[in-house]
């Protein structure tokens, strides 16, 4: 008999919540099969079989928290898909072991001690959430009814129980809403409200984001750049750019040359705090932020630098359907050093993008509004006008160089020419 056990994911995820089961019960599955998909802080993973066999038993169940160590399955590598683990063993003689198993639930000793109530609980077929669940209840598993046909016990059916044991005494107590104390940081409504679990990656979100206030000194400043040049040049290029490389013009490689181009200037924006020490980073890693049903991600487009915008452009598409397919893996989203995320694509005006951290500086793109302009001749045109914004680490960049950093931006955006000739 072999444990299937929760393997190292990477330096940084030691945990995960159980996403989907792949496999059931019964199952032959060969060394290397996925069998079960795990949802971590940043993607989901699938974990592989290190065993050819017959899967003997499921010891998490979906939802279920688990860390890297932790036993999640059982699998017999002589045993038969579909059938018995266990050859020798006669049909009556499994019988006989689920009734020894079944007899204290059916006729318990009332629990005297914690001691006689773990003993009973010990002998009950029950999940870990279940047991978990029925700790934090102070609910006795033995006294507690199974709906599984099998016997085995789940969390529904310990929150059953705990529910059925609270209804007497609520009916003694006048008014039981006034007396019984809402739990720990929940509030009670009279009107209908739904309930959602944030998933692990939410709350991963919901953290950092919180942890990034509390532990930068983060400032954002603003600028407006004038899209006239890179509308323009898209225009006259974008059909020999899509059939000579497969993928359309966007504006994403503009502003990834452009933001390349003025970290290469200002090398402080392309740094990380390490303790007492600044490491200013040779590489340009350029972080993309992506939109999915699950949260925000932000998949990496490695060396920057030496990708021409047909490189970039086809980056960008690639790790965007990634991202939306929920296939990103690890190393698409380790190590970026700058940050960019286009609010406009949904239509925001202008906003303060939140670093990534270690990151000491993201670039917020906004959506593209045609405004009167003064030109440098006095007369007035109308011209399609983006808000840019910058936010960056105060500890380490200089209000200065973080203004400087972003008008270098607008120059080399409001005059591309210079982009495409030296990508």
């Amino acid at each position: 008999m072999q444990e299937i056990k929760i393997p190292e994911l990477a330096e940084s995820i030691t945990e995960g919540t159980i996403a989907e089961w792949l496999v059931k019960k019964g199952d032959k599955v060969e060394k290397g099969d996925p069998i079960v998909e795990l949802e971590t802080d940043k993607v989901n993973v699938e974990v592989n079989s290190d065993f050819s066999g017959v899967i003997t038993e499921i010891l998490s169940e979906e939802g279920d928290d688990v860390s890297v160590g932790d036993t999640i399955a059982s699998l017999d590598e002589n045993g038969e898909a579909g059938g018995s683990t266990a050859p020798a063993e006669t049909p009556k003689e499994e019988k006989q072991e689920e009734a020894a198993k079944e007899q204290p639930v059916e006729a318990p000793k009332a629990p005297e001690a914690n001691s006689e109530k773990d003993h009973n609980n010990s002998e009950v077929i029950a999940s870990p959430a279940a047991r978990k669940r029925a700790r934090e209840l102070n609910i006795d598993l033995s006294k507690v009814n199974a709906r599984d046909p099998l016997g085995r016990i789940r969390p529904e059916d310990v929150d059953a129980a705990a529910q059925a044991s609270s209804e007497p005494k609520a009916s003694k107590s006048a008014p039981a809403k006034k007396e019984a104390p809402a739990a720990a940081n929940k509030t009670e409504f009279d009107k209908p409200v739904e309930r959602v679990k944030m998933t692990r990656r939410r709350q991963t979100i919901a953290k950092n984001l919180v942890n990034v206030q509390h532990e930068t000194a983060m400032l954002t400043t603003f600028n407006e750049v004038d899209m006239t040049a890179v509308m323009d040049l898209r225009k006259q290029r974008k059909d020999k750019f899509l059939e000579k490389n497969g993928v359309k013009l966007g504006f994403m490689s503009f502003f990834t040359k452009a933001v390349v181009g003025a970290l290469k200037e200002f090398p402080l924006l392309n740094a990380e705090i390490q303790g007492n020490e600044l490491v200013v980073k040779k590489f340009y890693d350029i972080g993309i932020a992506v939109s999915t049903d699950e949260g925000l991600v932000v998949p990496v487009v490695r060396d920057a630098d030496r990708l021409d915008f047909a490189g970039i452009e086809g980056e960008i598409v690639n790790l965007g359907k990634k991202a939306r397919d929920n296939k990103l893996g690890l190393k698409d989203l380790q190590g970026g050093s700058f940050t960019i995320t286009n609010g406009g694509t949904f239509g925001s005006m202008m906003s303060t993008p939140i670093l990534n951290a270690p990151q000491v500086g993201i670039l917020g793109m906004h959506n593209i509004v045609k405004r009167a302009m003064v030109m440098p001749d006095d007369s007035i045109q109308v011209r399609p006008m983006m808000y840019l914004a910058l936010s960056y680490d105060h500890r380490i960049v200089d209000g200065k160089e973080a203004v400087q950093f972003l008008v270098r931006v607008k120059q080399m955006l409001e005059d591309p020419y210079d982009l495409l000739l030296e990508g």
